[in-house]
């Protein structure tokens, strides 16, 4: 047995082996059947094909706002989360194990940027940690963001504690093995952890006052469920950015986090700003060149001139980010030697190599205790059965599944070459289980 295919342990639940689907946009949308239709058409296949826990992707705890996209799911609302069981009771029936992870966007959310959501809903606010950074005030007044910052009393905080508390209780009730914050990519928990965002002069000016809050009401509702939090740091902002999360303040951050009582920590070097360092890659020339997408492009960011404005930053940036797979490892490393809990590692993972790489074994020490794929499982949702195998995805890095989501598509692999080899591929069976630990490492590509 591989260490890929050793089982593991996040906080008194044994996971099958250490391959996860980390968390990734599903624009499943919410409250309706049809919400929980598409998740389970999405986490079902991949279950099935072996992979271990599967992650509900950002799934808000407000009523309303906090979307940072269009059509995510909330989780506010226990009759509806409920309804997810027929979710957990799918991955469940294939011994696979799911976590949900909670967030809210904060300063990120739909209100700032995406111009039909500022029409319709013209009044709100997003949640802020504090006054919003300068950047982002020069922003507003160039007419690029719309910024109208709510921010949060001490009181408010706390309660914004409780309802990630009261979502994770519902999702607990609902059969979810696991809960996961999002405390990256710009939403409202990196917020309170950056000193760029946060300059409160209360308890919460220490931002992982907050994350302790929160797992207090996740033990409040939830019980001694396992709880994991992203551990970010600010390592790929702009040079401009002073303020920022250090790799010290990191490792500071983590080891605080397991004495709280965190079950599992997934570290990830990030920006201060939603930006190309979340998802890197190749520019998705594609994506916005696809005719039937312009309109929608159009609508998201407030007309034509600001859609190609993004379009250019995104090109630009493309160049910026470096591609390596595993690109969180020595971050992940570093975090693994000074804490006592499970270390998850994700970003840029294409290869089964990588992945025994990261797990230790080619003899190194390991980075991390489990290894995650995102994007990849939008071109095969039954990945698993294949990288247990000792194959590599298809996933080319192209960022074409990614960009129509800002128009509240669905992620789902646009590139020609890969959608051709995954259906070859399906056509010989290459996605169905075998149990007899097949072994080697050849790509597919």
């Amino acid at each position: 047995m591989t260490a890929l295919e050793a089982p593991v342990e996040i906080g008194g639940v044994t996971v099958p082996n250490r391959l996860y689907r980390a968390p990734v946009l599903e624009c499943a949308g919410t409250g309706d059947e049809a919400a929980v239709d598409a998740l389970v058409d999405e986490l079902e296949p991949t279950t099935e094909s072996g992979v271990g826990l599967v992650f509900q992707g950002a799934s808000v705890v407000t009523e309303t706002g906090g979307f940072a996209a269009p059509n995510m799911t909330r989780m506010h609302d226990p009759e509806f989360v409920a309804r997810l069981e027929r979710l957990t009771d799918a991955v469940h029936a294939h011994e696979g194990k799911i976590f949900v992870q909670l967030a809210h966007g904060g300063l990120r959310s739909l209100s700032l940027w995406h111009g039909e959501y500022r029409e319709r809903y013209p009044d709100r606010r997003q949640l802020a940690v504090s006054r919003p950074p300068r950047a982002l005030r020069l922003l507003d007044r160039a007419g690029i963001l719309s910024l109208k910052p709510h921010v949060l009393s001490t009181e408010e905080v706390y309660d914004l504690a409780e309802k990630f508390g009261r979502s994770a209780g519902y999702a607990v009730d609902a059969g979810y093995d696991g809960i996961h914050l999002s405390a990256a990519n710009m939403g409202i928990i990196q917020q309170f952890l950056s000193p760029y965002y946060n300059r409160r002069d209360d308890e919460f000016g220490d931002g992982v006052r907050f994350l302790e809050v929160v797992h207090d009401a996740v033990r409040d509702h939830a019980g001694d469920v396992p709880l994991l939090t992203k551990v970010p740091v600010e390592t790929d902002s702009p040079p401009f950015v002073r303020r920022r999360i250090s790799r010290l303040s990191g490792l500071d951050t983590a080891q605080r986090l397991d004495r709280i009582g965190y079950d599992a920590l997934v570290p990830v070097e990030v920006s201060v700003f939603w930006d190309m360092s979340i998802i890197r890659g190749a520019f998705p020339d594609r994506a916005w060149a696809a005719a039937d997408l312009q309109s929608a492009y159009e609508t998201a960011f407030g007309g034509p001139v600001r859609a190609r404005a993004v379009e250019l930053l995104n090109r630009l940036q493309a160049r910026q980010f470096d591609r390596d797979p595993g690109w969180n490892a020595d971050f992940c490393r570093r975090v693994r030697r000074r804490v006592d809990v499970p270390v998850l590692l994700e970003g840029g993972l294409r290869a089964r190599a990588d992945c025994d790489r990261y797990l230790g074994d080619d003899g190194d020490p390991p980075a991390a205790d489990m290894v995650g794929m995102a994007r990849p499982f939008y071109a095969e949702p039954r990945l698993g059965a294949r990288l247990l195998e000792g194959h590599d995805a298809l996933c080319a890095s192209c960022n074409n599944c990614t960009v129509p989501q800002v128009a509240g598509e669905p992620g789902r692999c646009r590139t020609p070459s890969v959608v051709r080899a995954q259906a070859r591929l399906a056509e010989k069976d290459a996605y169905e289980r075998d149990t007899g630990a097949g072994s080697g490492s050849e790509s597919e590509q």
